[in-house]
């Protein structure tokens, strides 16, 4: 059981693109399969770590190995989330080290820097525009800050209005 518990966990570790959060879908399809929880316990799991500070898959592959193997359990099925991408991280921070001072990744490394530069600014020229049209539209009327508090408290906030272009931190 502890070597499938790391062997499940190291797969969707290794499968899975963007963080934690986006392993997660991963991760339930692969313990439902196995019949180890169901979607509603996997729900359950993941509800509170998102309360918890920290990355959310450790969390979550420690509630579901703990529940079927204890401690050792939480262990193998954390070492299964966290270890195969750390080494395969620290493999590859070793290799760019030996290559760093090439020729050829140097001259990469400066075509690279003014993308880097760039998209994150053309990133916010789009978020501007996108907002101005939305307030020329009457579509944004005030804030939502999580707490409930601003013009949006007054009028009753719906999904619909919750948008990447209209939310914004107080």
């Amino acid at each position: 059981m502890l070597f499938k518990l790391f062997w499940i966990f190291a797969r969707v570790a290794f499968f899975s693109w963007g963080g934690g959060p986006a392993s997660l879908a991963l991760m339930q399809r692969e313990v439902t399969q196995a019949g180890w929880v169901n979607s509603s316990e996997f729900a359950d799991a993941g509800g509170p770590q998102h309360a918890l500070p920290g990355p959310i898959a450790p969390q979550v592959s420690a509630y579901i190995g703990y529940k079927l193997a204890g401690v050792p359990g939480a262990v193998m099925a954390v070492t299964g989330t966290v270890l195969p991408t750390t080494l395969l991280m620290l493999i590859m921070i070793a290799y760019f080290f030996n290559i760093k001072d090439s020729p050829a990744m140097k001259s990469m490394l400066q075509a690279v820097r003014p993308v880097v530069v760039r998209l994150p600014a053309l990133d916010r020229l789009r978020y501007g525009r996108q907002r101005l049209r939305r307030q020329k539209a009457g579509l944004e009327r005030g804030h939502f800050n999580g707490l409930g508090q601003g013009p949006d408290r007054r009028r009753g906030l719906r999904p619909s209005d919750v948008s990447p272009a209209s939310i914004r931190s107080s």
